[in-house]
């Protein structure tokens, strides 16, 4: 039986295959310690900048569905053009804000085996306590 070849296919291509040196793993040997620490910090960074965003921008998001046009000081059209980047940029400023409060738990979560990016860091991380909860009152 005779092979059918297809008009339409192209040869193989032979791809160089780049291989770890052996007795290196992952992050060392290639980078030095402060590029790892650099890598981190931006990990961590654009970590809590996607948390934060993605949260704020949904909740806003929400907000405008249950909100009605306001009676006064409607802009119509042009409102509802840029709404949409209004909304981002409430996000982003959101995200500055208050994003590592709620990031940081998430991103230890995410990525147990990195380290704190800075020290200083650590240190001015509250940590929630449950026993916090119990000095709260209603009124």
């Amino acid at each position: 039986m005779a092979a059918i070849s297809n008009k339409f296919s192209a040869p193989p291509i032979d791809l160089p295959v780049i291989r770890q040196p052996e007795g290196l793993s992952t992050g060392e040997g290639l980078r030095g310690a402060k590029s790892d620490q650099a890598s981190a910090e931006q990990l961590h960074q654009k970590f809590t900048q996607f948390v934060g965003e993605a949260f704020f921008g949904q909740m806003i998001k929400a907000m405008r569905t249950t909100v009605g046009k306001p009676a006064y000081f409607d802009g119509g059209r042009a409102e509802e053009a840029f709404r949409g980047q209004l909304d981002q940029k409430l996000a982003e400023e959101m995200t500055k804000a208050s994003a590592e409060k709620f990031a940081e738990p998430m991103f230890h979560q995410q990525f147990p085996n990195l380290e704190m990016p800075t020290k200083a860091q650590a240190a001015n991380r509250s940590a929630f306590d449950l026993s916090q909860l119990q000095q709260l009152s209603r009124r």
